[in-house]
């Protein structure tokens, strides 16, 4: 609700209201006397431009899969058909759809003799279409001679994505979206209380979106509770409820703030923020070693490293509870075309970087980034090295870094280390390659060179590019970048491209003077990896160092969840900031990025003032999903149990009982070393603990350098 929040709004109701809306059980009847089946309007003809033509490519990618295997056991699932569909609808709602309803099967809705009689009930999601640029933006034609294509393809994700995990638990789905379909969209939305149909018109709108959405369709034999039909009079639904944030959703009066603000800004007001030339964080350029993908801890686990069990798990980790399990084939799929040809056609046209930067963002935010920034890419920045010993060239100029948001409402709900934080990092890492793959096939047929950097495929390093891109400060979390909306509650992806572009500068919000008095993150780590004490220079950084092989060890063989993320959940920064946000919060971002005066005087009751308001506990109204693990394909109850971490406000935050480890550039695998395990030496690393240099060290050293 306005200024206080959504904290008791369950995440399966969605951000608009539609539980308040007046429902119809008559209206099924007068939908099934309708006739025949509608054979959806769409053919190939439609894509009109290149932008339409790789969201469609890229629909077809994700259609590859809107049918499959069924695992062979069903899961333990409750037999409490309400809370299968609030698992059903959380799931869908976290994966940014706007409405999702439930239906019994209509025979009616199948289109011609099609019919799949075991399947007796259709989900029905629409999807919101992004803002519109404004006309002098040049993303505006692109968009608009695309159509309803981008918003088919996030449709398509989110299908194909509820469809696998159904067939995950056991059940039979197919998932259904414009361009392929045996059902009638419409009537189905209809039918499961998501759309109303104008009986004069025929045409069907959302009572809170008008016809702006695509909508997608899955079919299955999972029984689940169903939604009655919307009465016709709930197309007047936008009275002063709505526009207030009834019920704790999304208020009218947010959603109206977001659309006036201009297409090339995301929803977050950054513009508040403080611009400066360098990064808060020292960095000493020339000291950056370019480093091999073969030096990631992931990679280390991959290839033994960090032995066996590790090893051994490395392949599941992430994917272990149906919830992520279910999109790992959708993120392999858009590997193969993170490259392609370029096409040769006059660029002249688009040599503006302001104009090409503007229209970038806008695109950026239609198809779903939550916040978008440019740099042009140090050297550093680059891998020396495939993980194979394949030399990475430096290909492009401009980086455009993109973060997708993990999810507030979902993060409430969890403990950071339990059964959904593989999918909060999956979600985030699926629209990420997804957007950029869009975007990435666009330029290139416009003429420049370009690429998608994803979590399964990227030539760089991500953080450097998120500091200069002027998205965040590095943070105590150290490896890790907040932002002052989002906090650490992100993923990134990035495309390069040679395209002209104005870039951005980095931001100053205070977080250097916030973080040296916080230690929330580092006080709930389930592992002891984050430093309490202060920054030291790590190849050429000034950071606080985690140690990195604890995070990784946990994060790859924590066997009460998927993967880890508890920092991301305890963080103060951690929060909602907008129009419906608690009103502290809204205070406390607006001082803190206004008022920077005040942070010596605030910050250090920041971690005691956070704890007190009880932010980072497990909020067990938003918790949504069902806790599964998949074991050789089949869903069972977990293993080992589950996590369920709340604050540990009395723990030890005394530095001095840490013993850190630290493996700076010359104790990482050669590029070569990716035939056989190259074992961490942990003994060494916690010896260079007392070899770690300040940063004031550093600048007095380098104040004594002779230059070259």
């Amino acid at each position: 609700m306005l200024f206080t929040g959504a904290k008791k709004r369950p995440t399966h109701l969605g951000p608009y209201p539609l539980e308040r809306l007046a429902r119809d059980p008559g209206m099924r009847a007068r939908e099934e006397a309708r006739g025949p089946a509608k054979t959806p309007s769409y053919s190939a003809s439609e894509v009109t431009n290149s932008l339409g033509a790789a969201a469609r490519k890229y629909t077809d990618l994700y259609m590859a899969f809107r049918d499959g295997e069924i695992a062979a056991q069903r899961a333990p699932v409750p037999d409490d058909l309400t809370r299968r569909a609030a698992d059903i609808k959380g799931f869908v709602y976290f994966l940014d759809a706007a409405h999702v309803g439930i239906t019994k099967m209509s025979d009616g809705a199948w289109i011609g003799d099609t019919a799949c009689p075991t399947h007796d009930h259709a989900i029905a999601v629409l999807v919101e279409h992004g803002r519109s640029p404004e006309t002098n933006n040049p993303a505006r034609a692109w968009c608009k001679e695309a159509g309803s294509l981008p918003g088919n393809l996030r449709a398509a994700e989110i299908g194909a994505g509820l469809a696998s995990y159904i067939r995950l638990l056991g059940w039979s789905a197919r998932a259904h979206v414009v361009s392929a379909t045996e059902v009638d969209l419409e009537r189905l939305a209809v039918l499961a209380g998501v759309a109303i149909r104008d009986e004069t018109t025929g045409q069907i709108a959302s009572p809170f979106l008008d016809n702006d959405f695509s909508i997608t369709v899955v079919t299955t034999d999972y029984t689940l509770a169903t939604d009655t039909p919307l009465k016709a009079s709930a197309r007047d639904a936008r009275g002063l409820s709505y526009w207030l944030g009834a019920g704790g959703a999304v208020s009218g009066l947010e959603w109206r703030r977001r659309a006036k603000r201009p297409s090339h800004m995301s929803r977050y007001p950054m513009e508040w923020v403080k611009r400066v030339e360098k990064p808060t964080t020292l960095i000493l350029e020339d000291e950056v070693p370019r480093v091999p993908k073969r030096a990631a801890f992931f990679e280390r686990a991959r290839f033994g490293d960090l032995g066996a069990k590790a090893e051994r798990e490395i392949t599941r980790f992430a994917y272990k509870a149906p919830t992520s399990r279910c999109v790992r084939e959708l993120i392999n799929a858009l590997v193969p075309y993170q490259d392609g040809p370029v096409a040769e056609v006059d660029t002249s046209t688009l040599q503006d970087p302001e104009a090409n930067a503007r229209a970038l963002k806008s695109l950026s935010y239609a198809l779903g980034a939550d916040l978008t920034g440019i740099c042009e890419i140090p050297d550093y920045a680059w891998y020396s090295h495939q993980s194979d010993g394949t030399p990475i060239p430096k290909k492009h100029k401009y980086a455009v870094v993109m973060l997708i948001d993990q999810g507030y409402d979902t993060m409430e709900g969890a403990s950071g280390d339990d059964w959904i934080s593989g999918l909060q990092s999956m979600r985030g890492y699926l629209r990420g390659a997804e957007i950029a793959g869009v975007m990435a096939e666009h330029l290139r047929d416009l003429g420049f060179p370009a690429r998608p950097q994803t979590n399964r495929d990227s030539d760089l390093l991500h953080i450097p590019l998120i500091l200069q891109a002027g998205l965040g400060e590095l943070s105590r979390i150290g490896e890790l970048v907040l932002n002052p909306f989002v906090g650490p509650r992100f993923k990134s992806v990035v495309l390069t491209t040679d395209m002209p572009l104005a870039v951005d500068k980095p931001i100053d919000f205070g977080l250097q003077t916030f973080c040296e008095n916080c230690f929330k993150c580092a006080r709930e780590c389930p592992c002891d990896a984050i430093p309490l004490g202060s920054k030291v220079m790590f190849n050429g950084y000034e950071m606080w160092k985690p140690d990195v092989e604890r995070c990784a060890r946990y994060r790859v063989t924590n066997m009460k969840g998927s993967a880890c993320g508890r920092c991301m959940k305890t963080c103060p920064l951690n929060k909602v900031v907008t129009l419906d946000g608690p009103l502290y919060a809204q205070i406390g971002t607006w001082l803190g990025i206004k008022a920077m005066w005040l942070k010596p005087i605030l910050v250090p009751f920041a971690t005691w003032l956070d704890d007190r308001l009880g932010n980072g506990r497990l909020n067990t109204i938003k918790k949504w999903w069902l806790d599964l693990e998949v074991v050789d394909e089949i869903t069972v109850e977990p293993q080992v149990g589950t996590n369920r971490r709340d604050l540990d406000p009395g723990a030890n935050i005394d530095p001095a009982r840490q013993k850190m480890a630290y493996y700076p550039a010359p104790a990482m695998p050669p590029p070569d070393t990716f035939k056989t395990p190259y074992p961490v030496d942990r003994k060494a690393a916690l010896a260079e603990a007392g070899r770690m240099e300040t940063p004031l060290e550093a600048l007095a050293r380098k104040a004594t350098e002779i230059p070259s």
